[in-house]
């Protein structure tokens, strides 16, 4: 029996190169064909197909090139170039008992050698002995051939087809597969040969179908990827998104420069267009020049949302004109018959809008915004009409840090909050939600009240993207601030918190707006003063909090708002994370003013390419490390204990920077204050030489904790440099 050095259960089979095409590499292709998905489900679900793929071939061991996928909304499409004939054949090994009990003192095997052998399938005589730091065992060696990959696929492809995740599935048929559509045909071939399985109740075969209606609902045969795709094309069906991306582009770009109008781009309706579509035709259309009359917001809502057309403008002016451009799904000799369809169903739709307009202009906001009592904001946090109010309070105590002295913000702050949420009872706002804050800018400028009240409730609701624009005015970003924090503050209050990818009420994605508002526009203000006054507005309101919010709420919302802190400066700005902790974690505890941190997070980046950063900190860490071991409590430092003139420079140099860090930081000037501390460090390095801390003498070495006491203080009155990693150590 040999002796070897491995031990234990292990696998050989290597997991590197396993996109490596191999001489004998085929080509996979599976269709799964579908009735209509809805546009939004097809991107997510190819996505899930390819990460479900790879993750398949990786855990078969069937080695591969490239996976790449393609859909419409009739077909979900995977093509893997280079898939492995066969599976990598592997060798596993399965530790038994000791040699000692394995076998007697004559060399023979025991029970216990037979019983593991047989259960591991081995002969006795093929058993190993392995050397382990606990002495030796015996090892069943077992080598496991690869299977065909086409035996592999039939087994595992199935599970592929049903385990494609969609926002909302469906059973239609006996076998309990749950999918977004009915699968309707599965197409799977691979090396050219059909693979016989059964998915989703479908048998599997080389049979697709090309449009509805450009391809007359005829199966047509494949032997491979290109074949599909050309033999599809030729039956009205352009199955690679990029492609039919690239022509809606093309032709909207040549109706543009027939008419001299300019698109409205917009991302989002481009891929609606994209995803609903398997032959795309853009096709020009006109409504009433009436209906110019009705805000613009309200005509590209309209028909964006309830058509998928994309709104139109003048090149010259800017101004919308009344046409749109709507992409179909068909080709007819008549394009007009389809052109025309369009223009009815938008005109209905704008005629509804333009009826809500009318209608709502003839209440003011002031009336609406009295029956906010009947809206409820959330069961647990009552009214919309209470929402509102704490929003009018919090914006006009912000306004007055922001700018202290003006009453004038106050008042407009005020007065917007007052209407901010009025335009949730108005009709256009029922039909088009999105609209809500728009709307109400729009009918707060019909009822007479200042341009400045306007644009702020017009845009409080912004961003409302992660990356969307910003509230342009001081009292939109003030109310945008107030009306998002009192939501997070809301529901904290109250016990609903994000957890994991749970956040319902979307606080992350106002946590984050409130960072960039206070960071790209430059707004001054206490984040902790505006927390406290929120849940004191809570506590006022009578909401019963959590156990705990009034005593532990103000960190546990700081820290949640600071978790995004960290994640803007991360990546606008680049900044490291023991910089951006190290200014963090000294916030806590009092006023926060969220520009103020960043400057000084800036200020240390900037300072960390110095040569002397990184052997002061290390210094200071010395210095840190004995006040915290010792639990050093404040005490005077006594000039007349001093014993090396080492300890005299590092008091005259902590006690000369000490006035110029101290003026520094009052004034912002956060460059100046750090090169003041870079300037401590030969001090700081001599007394280290110099001196022994822990001397025998208690009077001196109380002396010398004390000095180092300063040292200390002096840093961390800038930021908690504790924090700061020291590039190598």
């Amino acid at each position: 029996m040999a002796t070897q050095k491995k031990v234990g259960h292990r696998d050989t089979a290597s997991k590197k190169g396993r996109r490596t095409s191999t001489a004998s590499g085929g080509e996979l292709l599976l269709e799964i064909g579908v009735e209509e998905l809805p546009y939004q489900f097809i991107v997510p679900a190819l996505d899930s197909l390819k990460a479900s793929a790879e993750r398949l071939f990786n855990d078969q061991r069937l080695t591969f090139q490239s996976v790449r996928t393609m859909g419409t909304p009739r077909r979900l499409t995977i093509v893997v170039e280079g898939l492995a004939s066969k599976q990598t054949s592997i060798t596993k090994e399965a530790m038994g008992p000791s040699k000692a009990v394995a076998f007697d003192q004559t060399g023979q095997p025991t029970r216990a050698a037979v019983g593991f052998a047989a259960g591991q399938g081995v002969a006795v005589q093929d058993l190993h002995i392995r050397q382990t730091p606990k002495g030796e065992y015996i090892v069943a060696v077992k080598r496991e051939e690869g299977r065909p990959a086409s035996a592999v696929l039939i087994d595992t492809l199935p599970q592929l087809v049903s385990g494609v995740a969609f926002p909302k599935s469906m059973k239609w048929n006996e076998t309990g597969v749950r999918f977004a559509r009915p699968v309707r045909w599965v197409v799977a071939l691979y090396g050219g040969s059909v693979l016989p399985l059964k998915a989703a109740g479908i048998n599997a075969s080389n049979q697709t179908k090309g449009h509805r209606v450009l391809g007359g609902g005829k199966w047509v045969s494949v032997r491979d990827a290109a074949a599909y795709i050309s033999t599809l094309e030729r039956y009205g069906v352009i199955v690679d998104p990029q492609r039919r991306r690239k022509l809606i582009e093309e032709q909207i770009a040549a109706i543009c420069d027939k008419t001299g109008f300019q698109l409205n781009d917009d991302e989002a309706l481009l891929d609606q267009a994209v995803y609903s579509t398997e032959q795309p035709l853009s096709i020009i259309g006109s409504f009433k020049d009436a209906y110019l009359d009705v805000p613009e917001e309200i005509l590209m809502t309209s028909m964006k949302e309830h058509q998928g057309f994309f709104s139109l403008r003048h090149k010259n002016t800017g101004k919308l004109v009344a046409h749109f451009i709507a992409v179909a799904n068909n080709r007819v000799k008549d394009m007009s018959l389809i052109r025309e369809g369009n223009e009815r169903v938008l005109a209905a739709r704008l005629a509804d809008a333009k009826f809500f307009f009318d209608e709502d202009r003839k209440v003011r906001l002031e009336e609406r915004a009295e029956k906010l009592s009947g809206i409820t904001f959330h069961q647990k946090l009552g009214t919309m009409a209470q929402k509102q109010e704490r929003v009018r309070q919090l914006a006009g105590s912000l306004a007055v840090q922001v700018s202290p002295g003006q009453d004038e913000l106050r008042q407009i702050c005020e007065r917007a909050a007052s209407l901010s949420k009025a335009d949730l009872l108005t009709g256009i706002v029922g039909e088009f939600p999105e609209l809500q804050g728009i709307m109400g800018g729009e009918y707060a400028r019909h009822d007479g009240e200042s341009a400045a009240i306007a644009q702020a409730i017009g845009a409080h609701y912004l961003p409302k993207a992660i990356e969307g624009p910003l509230p342009n005015t001081v009292a939109g970003q003030i109310l945008s601030l107030a009306d998002r924090l009192d939501s997070i503050v809301a529901f904290f209050y109250v016990g609903i918190v994000p957890t994991g990818s749970e956040d319902p009420f979307a606080l992350r994605r106002h946590a984050t707006a409130i960072v960039r508002i206070v960071l790209e526009g430059s707004v001054r203000l206490d984040l902790v003063g505006g927390i406290e006054q929120a849940m004191n507005l809570m506590s006022h309101d009578g909401f019963k909090g959590v156990s705990g919010i009034e005593r532990e709420g103000l960190q546990r919302i700081t820290d949640f708002i600071f978790e995004r802190v960290r994640h803007y400066v991360r990546i606008v700005h680049a900044l490291r994370d023991d910089v951006i902790e190290a200014v963090l974690k000294q916030a806590y505890g009092k006023a926060i003013d969220l520009v103020d941190l960043v400057q000084k997070m800036k200020a240390i980046e900037a300072v960390t390419t110095k040569p002397e950063f990184d052997p002061l900190i290390v210094g200071f860490k010395r210095a840190h490390r004995l006040i915290e071991k010792e639990q050093w409590t404040r005490e005077p430092v006594d000039a007349t204990r001093f014993q090396h003139a080492a300890e005299s420079a590092l008091y005259k140099a902590v006690t000369d920077e000490r006035c110029r860090v101290e003026a520094s930081i009052q004034a912002g000037e956060y460059g100046r204050a750090l090169e003041a501390l870079v300037r401590l460090k030969p001090a700081v390095d001599d007394f280290f030489a110099g001196v022994m801390v822990n001397t025998d003498d208690q009077a001196v070495r109380s002396n010398r904790l004390s000095m180092l006491n300063d040292v200390d203080d002096l840093f961390m009155s800038f930021a908690d440099f504790s924090q700061i990693v020291v590039q190598g150590r």
